[in-house]
């Protein structure tokens, strides 16, 4: 059984700072402020970031952006890295054209 995620984080007003702008997320074009600000909402791991903010959904999966994103969340909850759990894996997904579809020959299967 998982572990309960510790919610009682210290919520102290979210404050701007100078390098908020930075693109973090290059895929998503997430910047460093709009995760530090998703922290301060609630989003208190990686998995509620990736689904409130779409960071490491994009063409990289996240190779490029899940350390970043895991050090600047650690920062904000007081917390070394280490001790956050990483990103939940998923395959990518590859749309297929519906055309695709279309022209399957249904025969071929059995």
């Amino acid at each position: 059984m998982d572990k309960k995620i510790e919610r009682s984080f210290n919520k102290e007003a979210f404050l701007s700072k100078s390098d908020d702008e930075m693109i973090i997320c290059r895929c998503e074009e997430v910047t460093k402020g709009e995760i530090r600000k998703a922290i301060h909402e609630g989003m208190l791991t990686i998995d509620e970031l990736k689904k409130y903010l779409r960071t490491g959904m994009g063409l990289c999966q996240g190779r490029t952006c899940t350390k970043l994103i895991k050090n600047i969340m650690a920062e904000e909850l007081n917390k070394p890295p280490n001790k956050l759990k990483n990103l939940t894996p998923r395959a990518p997904l590859r749309p297929i054209q519906m055309q695709i579809y279309a022209n399957d020959d249904l025969n071929n299967f059995g």
